[in-house]
């Protein structure tokens, strides 16, 4: 991954506003981007914008309008999903077959 995107205060707040964030959730992302330098890792933020109740697609459809491409959106769950696994069941298990 590695990319950065770049978006005002301003217009992030107007588009999480679009997808019904509340406000109080709202100024808690941005208290975290402040806390960070301006930054907030992707993993993070999808991770927050789901405990906030909403659905990937939503979460998808905001990181496209950052700029985000579907590979890289893609890759962002695949991570959170891999991490759930892991968490759920303390290490994933490969299984090689030849």
């Amino acid at each position: 991954m590695g990319a950065t995107f770049t978006i005002t205060k301003i217009e992030f707040k107007r588009l999480l506003s679009g997808f019904k964030v509340s406000d109080k959730n709202i100024d808690e992302v941005l208290a975290q981007i402040d806390k960070s330098y301006k930054h907030i890792n992707a993993l993070f933020l999808a991770e927050q914008l789901q405990k906030f109740g909403l659905k990937q697609n939503d979460i998808t459809n905001i990181f496209r309008r950052v700029g985000i491409d579907d590979i890289t959106i893609s890759n962002i769950f695949d991570i959170i999903e891999e991490q759930k696994i892991k968490s759920t069941f303390g290490r994933l298990i490969e299984l090689y077959v030849e």
